[in-house]
């Protein structure tokens, strides 16, 4: 599953590409986007900033609130559940990245791989939104099986990743025209295995 992606485009280069306006007040975002770390979605024709991740309420062992943790990946067969059920009929976005990684290697010597849509400045990746009262707005992304793609040599699973025809579509269409939607991408995928560790990103 997804916990970290790159998104190295400026919020005004996101809003030319999408034809939307940029809504997130010239703020500054970081090029690699971790859980419960803000990032960029377009929905209503807008750009905006938004916390990645719904917020998942947890408790101690005596009963105490804890801190929330993140959900940041929505799983395509899942969405029907009770946790995603309302953002899927009723609030889609795109997702603007220009890759994601996955974890490969043993245990403890875990190293990041990159994967992208080659020749594509931009890729749009399937997700969903609401309001918190933890975190403001926050989103997900939506995943599905890799099976058929070159992506399934590194992971099982991978984004939803929309070509611009489907985009309007996920954003507008019923929820039964979206799920038709939610299949591995059928394209090729550049596939970059580096050295870095996987560990010592944000929060580590």
């Amino acid at each position: 599953m997804c916990n970290l992606y790159r998104m190295t485009k400026t919020p005004a280069e996101v809003a030319a590409w999408f034809d939307a306006i940029d809504a997130t007040g010239g703020a500054n975002f970081a090029a690699e986007v971790y859980p419960g770390y803000p990032g960029l979605v377009v929905t209503g024709g807008e750009v905006r900033r938004m916390s990645w991740g719904f917020p998942l309420s947890l408790k101690g062992k005596q009963g105490q609130p804890l801190k929330p943790r993140p959900v940041n990946n929505a799983r395509s067969d899942k969405l029907g559940s009770p946790f995603w059920r309302h953002s899927f009929t009723t609030r889609r976005c795109l997702i603007p990245l220009t890759g994601w990684a996955e974890a490969e290697g043993p245990r403890g010597r875990m190293t990041r791989t990159w994967l992208s849509l080659p020749g594509e400045p931009l890729s749009a990746a399937a997700g969903l939104w609401r309001h918190s009262d933890e975190w403001g707005a926050c989103y997900a992304m939506v995943m599905t099986a890799a099976a058929g793609c070159a992506a399934a040599e590194v992971h099982e699973r991978m984004p939803v990743l929309l070509g611009r025809e489907a985009w309007r579509g996920w954003m507008e269409g019923s929820p039964q025209e979206a799920t038709e939607l939610c299949g591995a991408w059928s394209g090729k995928v550049a596939i970059d295995r580096t050295a870095q560790s996987w560990a010592g990103g944000a929060g580590s």
